[in-house]
């Protein structure tokens, strides 16, 4: 009868599950262990040895040739949206061009005191692009 062995440790679930899924897509069955536990008190993360991806012996070779495959052939693309069809505003980033804004409400807030003395009646607003991540001001 197979065992389960320790097959690969995480740091985080995510890639754990991942993982897991790949397997199952490939007809191999494994289990996650310490994966609730460490998320909920992250500080026994180094004392259970992570979170650990365990598969049955009998599969653990076929298991590093599945995931080994993958991620030597993992082609991934995120498309990604970042224009809104007809804003109600026609500000863009000046990096990327995109109209996919916010508004940073409170940039000259420090420790929860609003700080106005400090921009000398500067009334700028300032915007963050949610597709490249640059700050700019208006």
């Amino acid at each position: 009868m197979p065992n389960l062995v320790k097959f690969k440790y995480y740091q985080n679930s995510i890639e754990a599950n991942r993982d897991k899924q790949i397997l199952a897509d490939n007809d191999i069955i494994s289990y996650i262990a310490n994966e609730q536990t460490i998320q909920s008190d992250w500080l026994l993360s180094n004392a259970l040895g992570g979170i650990q991806l365990q598969v049955f012996d009998n599969d653990k070779e076929k298991a590093k040739k599945v995931l080994k495959d993958f991620l030597e052939n993992e082609h991934v693309e995120i498309e990604v949206e970042y224009t809104i069809s007809n804003p109600d505003f026609d500000l863009v980033c000046p990096k990327c061009g995109s109209n996919h804004l916010y508004r940073n409400n409170n940039p000259d807030k420090i420790f929860g005191f609003a700080m106005p003395f400090l921009n000398f009646g500067s009334q700028e607003n300032i915007y963050n692009c949610y597709y490249c991540g640059n700050e700019f001001g208006k």
